[in-house]
């Protein structure tokens, strides 16, 4: 498990390979991911927004941003922790991830960035 504190927002991930039913070496390798986010400052936090940038081994950067998180835009209480779980395909057997999170505190409504740690996306075929 990979953390990390910004402004008091504490993004802790844990990644997962998943073996998929049909292996062929031109499918793509599936990692999951699971995030949780806990609010241990004084104020109401809603996150509004994420930015990934992900590398593949073979060379490939790509960079996906879009509003909240699994079709979601949760509001987290002081103290209090939002969980979720999504995924990433890669060509390759492992890569990284890392990104951020565009976060308002309530009710002032002032923006902020909290960094989502760089995380490893290993096939354990790899650690072989």
């Amino acid at each position: 498990m990979v953390t990390a504190i910004t402004n008091g927002i504490k993004i802790s991930v844990e990644t997962q390979y998943r073996v998929q039913e049909k292996s062929r070496a031109d499918l793509p390798h599936l990692f999951s991911y699971r995030i949780s986010i806990e609010n241990n400052s004084s104020k109401t936090c809603t996150l509004l927004r994420r930015h990934w940038i992900i590398f593949d081994s073979l060379g490939t950067h790509d960079e996906v941003e879009g509003a909240g998180v699994i079709g979601e835009q949760p509001t987290i209480p002081p103290g209090g922790t939002y969980e979720y779980e999504s995924f990433c395909r890669l060509i390759s057997e492992f890569g990284t991830m890392k990104g951020s999170y565009l976060m308002r505190w309530e009710p002032e409504g002032l923006k902020f960035n909290v960094n989502i740690p760089e995380f490893n996306l290993i096939s354990p075929f790899r650690l072989n």
